[in-house]
C-alpha cells in the first residue's frame, strides 16, 4: 500500500483528508464521528465573538452543486471552550480550530481557543482584491497564537496577489477555496428562493466549484512556498488526487460529508490509496504539484487528434455519440470514430462511463 500520511507544519496526519469548517464539524459529536469515519485531521466549524443567527432554510441541493446560507457556529465560543474542544481532543487527531472574522473578533477569540488548537484556520469571507482586511485578521491571530495559522481564501479575489501578501505577513498555510457567490435558486412551484436569507441568496459549494478550486490552488501554489489545503467539491479519491496534483498538501470535505455522512472520509482516503497503488506511486508526495511539470512539458496545438477506442470496455451506451456535435461517432457491432470528422474536442472521453475512450492531453 502507498503511504498517504502527510506532515503539514509539524502536524502528522495519517491521511490528507480533513473535515472542513462547516456543518459537518458543527459540534463535538460530529467531529468524533468524522474521526471514527477515517478523517486524518479535524477542522472545527468557525467560531466568532457571538453565536450565529442562521437564516432558515439554510441548505439545499441544486443541480451540480449545493447552496447554503450557513454562517459561523450557532453555538457561542464559550460552549466550544467549555465542552466541545475538550471532547474532540480526546480522539487524538490533529485539531485545526476555525475562527473569524474581523481582526477585533479574532483578537478576542484567539486567546480563548489557544489551549485546544494544534493549528488555526482563519476565515474572513472577504471577496475583494485588497489584501488589507485579510492581512489584518492574520496579524491579529499571529500576535496571540504560537501554532500554525492558515488563512482561508475566497475564489473571487486575485488569489495570487493575496496569497503572496498573506505569506509575506506570516501565514503558515492557505486553505482554498471558500464557497462561491452570492448565487440564487428559486422554487418554481412557489416562486420563493430556496434560501432563507433576506435577499434569497446563498453560496455555492459542491462538485460545481471543484474546477474553480483546482485553478486557484494551481495558481497559488506557483506563487507561494507555504502549504495549501484544498477544499471545494471533492466527492471521491480521484478528485482528492486531482487537487493534490494541482499543488495541495491535503484536502478538506464539506458538501460530500453533509450528503453522505462521516464514513465518506475513510472511503475517500482508501480510494486515494488505491489510485496511488494502481498508478505505481509509493507515496502521496509523488503526485503533489505534478501538473506543474506536465504543463511545462506540454505543447500547444490546434490540430485534431481523434480519440482512441478500447472496444473491449465499450458497452455501446451511445452517450458519446449523442453528444458528438461533429457527428464523428457511429456504433454498429463496435464503436467507430471517423478521423476526418472528429474535431478532437475530447468531450466523448470525459462522458464515457467505462473509460473506453482516451485522448492525448500532452
Amino acid at each position: 500500500m502507498a503511504n498517504i500520511g502527510v506532515n503539514i507544519c509539524g502536524m502528522e496526519l495519517k491521511n490528507p483528508i480533513m473535515t472542513a469548517a462547516g456543518p459537518g464539524s458543527r459540534n463535538a459529536d460530529l467531529c468524533i464521528k468524522a474521526a471514527r469515519g477515517g478523517v486524518g485531521c479535524i477542522v472545527t466549524k468557525t467560531v466568532s465573538s457571538k453565536a450565529a443567527e442562521v437564516p432558515r432554510p439554510c441548505m439545499g441541493k441544486v443541480n451540480g452543486g449545493f447552496l447554503n446560507t450557513e454562517l459561523w457556529s450557532e453555538m457561542p465560543v464559550e460552549e466550544w471552550v467549555e465542552n466541545e474542544y475538550k471532547k474532540i481532543k480526546k480522539e487524538g487527531l490533529p485539531v485545526i480550530v476555525g475562527i473569524g472574522y474581523t481582526k477585533d473578533q479574532i483578537s478576542e477569540i484567539a486567546p480563548m481557543i489557544k489551549p485546544y488548537a494544534d493549528a488555526v484556520e482563519i476565515s474572513t469571507h472577504y471577496v475583494g482584491n485588497d489584501p488589507g482586511p485579510i492581512v489584518e485578521a492574520l496579524k491579529a491571530a499571529k500576535k496571540v497564537l504560537d501554532v500554525p495559522v492558515f488563512m482561508k481564501m475566497s475564489p473571487q479575489a486575485d488569489v495570487v496577489t493575496i496569497a503572496k501578501e498573506v505569506e509575506k505577513a506570516g501565514a503558515d498555510g492557505l486553505v482554498m477555496i471558500n464557497s462561491f457567490g452570492p448565487c440564487m435558486s428559486i422554487d418554481v412551484k412557489t416562486g420563493y428562493p430556496i434560501m432563507g436569507s433576506k435577499a434569497g441568496y446563498g453560496w455555492l459549494s459542491g462538485a460545481a466549484i471543484r474546477p474553480l478550486a483546482v485553478r486557484c490552488i494551481y495558481e497559488a501554489s506557483k506563487a507561494v512556498k507555504i502549504p495549501i489545503i484544498g477544499v471545494g467539491g471533492i466527492t471521491n479519491g480521484i478528485e482528492a488526487a486531482e487537487m493534490i496534483m494541482a499543488g495541495a498538501s491535503a484536502v478538506q470535505l464539506c458538501t460530500e460529508a453533509i450528503l453522505k455522512g462521516p464514513s465518506i472520509y475513510g472511503k475517500i482516503a482508501a480510494e486515494l490509496n488505491n489510485f496511488l497503488d494502481e498508478n505505481g506511486y509509493s507515496d502521496v508526495s509523488e503526485i503533489k504539484g505534478l501538473v506543474h511539470k506536465k504543463i511545462e512539458d506540454r505543447s500547444f496545438r490546434v490540430n485534431s487528434i481523434p480519440a482512441k477506442v478500447d472496444n473491449s470496455k465499450c458497452i455501446k451506451c451511445g452517450t458519446c455519440r449523442q453528444s458528438c456535435v461533429y457527428e464523428a461517432i457511429s456504433i454498429t457491432d463496435k464503436l467507430y470514430i471517423d478521423s476526418d470528422k472528429c474535431f478532437g474536442c475530447g468531450l466523448c472521453v470525459t462522458r464515457c462511463p467505462k473509460g473506453a475512450l482516451s485522448i492525448s492531453y500532452k
